[in-house]
């Protein structure tokens, strides 16, 4: 094309129109789909009335019909309102009504049923209940269900009360309860066909069932039968449930058949196992069994058919029942206390159902959970001799060293009848076997050993460690013996925590490693020989725990373990060479030195301290020795409080130990601190118990050489804390003086005291400095307090009673109305205290 030609045509050979264009054609295709859309709808609205029951007959829209519509009504369908008001009106009218009439006629029935002969009360009845059955007919021909349904409730209430006249008036003379019982039959039947033959109707057939549960029980009742034929009467009803439940069609059918099956099955049950429990011999628990095991079939059954929910609820239930009927036969032929190994025998026997393959898998669940919960009963009703075994020998903490006796159960005591005490054994190593097969089973199977099947091998380990520590007591294994394997129960364990990798298995080995170092140690607190021994091994066993494991928390929990068991050492040394307690204490100390040593080592062989913040990286090996020192060094403390001389001896070699540990960069600051009040302690404990009536000619040259140490160390670093430097310097006279001038009536020390306190204080103020601050001002505070505490006294006594809550008033009311002021106060106190040194 040539080039000008083309490039004017191109001008306007545009695919878009220009906006005004195109927005007169949006308008008018929006106004033509709006009109369809109302013709739509208009002709929905005639089809909705067409096919619903017309109240007055509607005729179709005019041929030329088109209704107008406004240009830009443009939106989503409205929807039509909803008739269930209307319908829940019509509902509830229909029920008030089908509720008058029923009661009217139990009233008529109740009440006027003897004004009439026997005639017109046939007449009367029949006919209405006649009508009655006969109108949900019609109604349901012509759609009107709801009244149906009403008058269907009303023909049932009236069938109940025609057999309740007939009782009445033909049959007065039988039995009540068997007539109720074959009443209830005929009901049940006749309720089932009539909702059978009126199909739409949705209340006869639950009705039915419900009637359906009364008369088996009921005749039961009439035959005076026993408790056994009460659970078999319930038992079939329960099984004729579970049949209508899993072959009904309706919801509301199955709804009240499976209702029924579980009260009615459940009373059952229950009635089976009280029985069963109660039979003094093997053939009075047959028929108890036979009901127990009727009841697995029945669970069973229903677990089959039944959604998986439900069919594992079946299946723990066909599970527990099948053990209490054949458990409950066989424990005739031991004695009481042994009848819980023949359950736990019979629960274990319910794991082969695993190898069933044709049973659902949910099913075999529930039978493997009625094991699993049967296997916990067990374990449960034995728990208290293993309690007993384990913290029994508590009581020798106050009897320490009484002698080993004869026999181990001598040291646990008497807290169990330990007659009865021989399943205790069994039922845990059983346990512990069915659990371990289980969980090695999973092993095999190659699948993950998580979740349930960790806490199968824990509770394995738990249970195994459990029976051994109870076989030798319950067998009443000499004292050595018990003692020697209860050790070697803790090193099995502690190799087991050591080996593994840090599972749940594992941390449940260390956990009851622990418990039986603590179940070992209480029984050889019998006899001197046992107590060196045992808690020397628990030492060297916890230490090659800790050194050996490669887990930061085992090691450190291990650790911990060894120093405990230590310290127990240490303290025996100390009785074995006729010591008193506070000269054993400075024996105890030599733990927590041990434990300072250790700890200098350990933060010499690390080449870097771990960049992680403390609370992200496990508790450190020399961390839990220095902790489970300082507890050390408290026990010591606590031992030596009786001897005031042996105290300050003690509370000195805790402020040398503290020193040391302040050598390590790390622990510096509260180490240091640490040891500096430990020295001042030391030194004023050792001044009142030298009975130093003037403390000042001990501490005040102490004073001088600290606080002229503390300067040439502020000298040296002026950024050094005044705590550091002049702290322990001061403390040591002012703190002693102050204690001493305290009870003293005369003046002279508590004035030089205070003058004392006074030029410290101004020093302090004057050099920035916050210890001499704090320490002068604290000690010149309670100087001056208990020079005026006299005058004070006088005063008050000398003001009425209404003045102490007048003055409290107006105090209240003077802090309340400058609180904001005081609390910028105490801030700028604090900021300035803050910015010392």
């Amino acid at each position: 094309m040539y080039a000008p030609v083309a490039a004017a045509t191109l001008r306007y050979m545009e695919h878009v129109p220009p906006p005004a264009e195109e927005l007169a054609l949006l308008d008018r295709e929006l106004a033509r789909l709006d009109a369809r859309r109302l013709q739509l709808l208009s002709r929905r609205s005639w089809l909705v009335a067409v096919l619903r029951p017309p109240v007055a007959p509607l005729s179709p829209p005019p041929p030329g019909f088109r209704p107008v519509a406004a240009p830009f009504a443009w939106g989503p369908p409205r929807q039509a309102a909803p008739a269930t008001g209307a319908r829940g009106a019509q509902n509830v009218l229909l029920g008030l009504g089908g509720l008058l009439l029923a009661v009217a006629a139990i009233a008529f029935t109740l009440f006027s049923w003897g004004e009439m002969g026997i005639a017109g009360r046939s007449a009367v009845l029949t006919a209405v209940t006649a009508g009655a059955l006969v109108a949900p007919a019609p109604l349901l021909g012509r759609r009107l269900s709801s009244t149906a349904e009403a008058l269907a409730a009303v023909a049932l209430v009236l069938t109940v009360l025609d057999a309740y006249a007939l009782h009445a008036a033909v049959l007065p003379d039988t039995d009540g309860l068997g007539f109720a019982a074959a009443s209830s039959a005929v009901l049940a039947v006749a309720w089932a066909a009539y909702g059978l033959g009126l199909g739409r109707l949705r209340l006869p057939l639950p009705a039915a069932v419900v009637a359906g549960q009364f008369p088996l029980v009921l005749w039961a009742w009439y035959a005076d039968g026993a408790a056994v034929a009460f659970g078999w009467a319930l038992l079939v009803t329960a099984a004729a449930d579970v049949a209508v439940a899993s072959w009904g069609g309706r919801l509301a059918v199955r709804v009240a058949a499976w209702s029924g099956a579980a009260v009615t099955g459940s009373v059952a049950l229950l009635i089976g196992l009280v029985t069963s429990l109660s039979a003094g011999g093997a053939v009075a628990a047959v028929g108890p069994g036979a009901l127990l095991l009727a009841g697995a079939v029945v669970a069973l059954s229903a677990g089959w058919r039944a959604p998986r929910e439900w069919a594992v609820t079946g299946g723990v239930v066909a599970g527990g029942s099948a053990v209490a009927g054949v458990g409950g036969v066989l424990r005739t032929g031991v004695p009481w206390s042994w009848a819980v190994v023949v359950y736990l025998l019979c629960g274990a026997a319910l794991s082969a159902v695993v190898r069933l393959r044709a049973v659902p898998r949910p099913v075999v669940r529930g039978v493997v959970g009625a094991s699993v919960a049967v296997t916990g009963a067990a374990v449960l009703v034995v728990l208290p001799v293993v309690a007993a075994v384990l913290f029994g020998p508590a009581s020798l903490v106050t009897d320490v060293w009484s002698g080993a006796p004869e026999g181990v159960r001598g040291a646990v005591g008497a807290s169990v009848r330990w007659p009865d005490a021989g399943p205790a054994p069994v039922v845990l190593l059983v346990s512990a076997a069915l659990l371990g097969a289980a969980y090695a089973a999973r092993g095999r199977a190659g699948g993950p050993r998580t979740g349930w099947w960790a806490a199968a091998g824990c509770g394995a380990l738990g249970l195994g460690w459990a029976g051994a520590v109870v076989l030798p007591v319950v067998v009443d294994a000499s004292y050595a013996v018990a003692v020697v394997m209860g050790l070697l129960l803790v090193a099995g364990l502690s190799e087991v925590a050591v080996r593994r990798a840090p599972d749940a298995v594992a941390w449940t080995a260390l956990g009851c490693a622990l418990v039986g170092a603590v179940g070992t140690g209480l029984p050889a607190l019998a006899a001197e020989p046992a107590t060196h021994a045992v808690f020397g091994a628990l030492v060297v066993l916890f230490a090659g725990v800790a050194v050996r494991s490669r887990v930061a928390a085992v090691r450190s929990v291990a650790a911990v373990a060894s120093v405990l068991c230590a310290l127990v050492v240490a303290g025996a040394v100390g009785a074995s060479l006729g010591w008193s307690a506070p000269r054993a204490a400075v024996a105890v100390l030599v733990v927590p030195a041990v434990t300072v040593g250790l700890g200098l080592r350990l933060r010499a062989a690390a080449p870097t301290l771990s960049p992680s913040p403390p609370l992200s990286r496990p508790l450190s090996l020399s961390l839990s020795l220095e902790i489970a020192g300082a507890f050390g060094a408290l026990v010591a403390v606590g031992l030596s409080v009786p001897d005031a001389p042996y105290l300050a001896l003690v509370l000195g070699l805790c402020g040398v130990l503290a020193a040391a540990t302040a050598l390590r960069p790390e622990r510096r600051p509260g180490a240091g601190y640490l040891a500096a009040g430990l020295f001042v302690a030391a030194t004023w404990v050792r001044l009142g118990a030298s009975g130093v009536a003037d403390p000042e000619t001990y501490t005040l040259p102490v004073s001088v050489v600290a606080c002229g140490v503390g300067f040439l160390r502020r000298r040296g670093d002026p950024e050094a804390s005044s705590w550091v430097a002049y702290g322990p310097g001061l403390a040591v006279t002012l703190l002693p003086s102050l204690v001493t001038a305290w009870p003293d009536p005369h003046w002279a020390r508590p004035l030089l005291l205070g003058v004392a306190a006074l030029v410290v204080t101004l020093v302090g103020a004057r050099r920035r400095l916050q210890a001499p601050l704090v320490l002068g001002g604290s000690v010149l505070a309670l100087d001056a307090l208990h020079e005026l505490a006299p005058h004070v006294a006088q005063v008050l006594d000398a003001l009425p009673r209404w003045a102490f809550p007048a003055l409290a008033g107006l105090l209240l009311l003077a802090l309340g109305a400058t609180y904001e002021q005081r609390l910028r106060d105490a801030r700028r106190v604090r900021e300035s205290l803050g910015r010392m040194r």
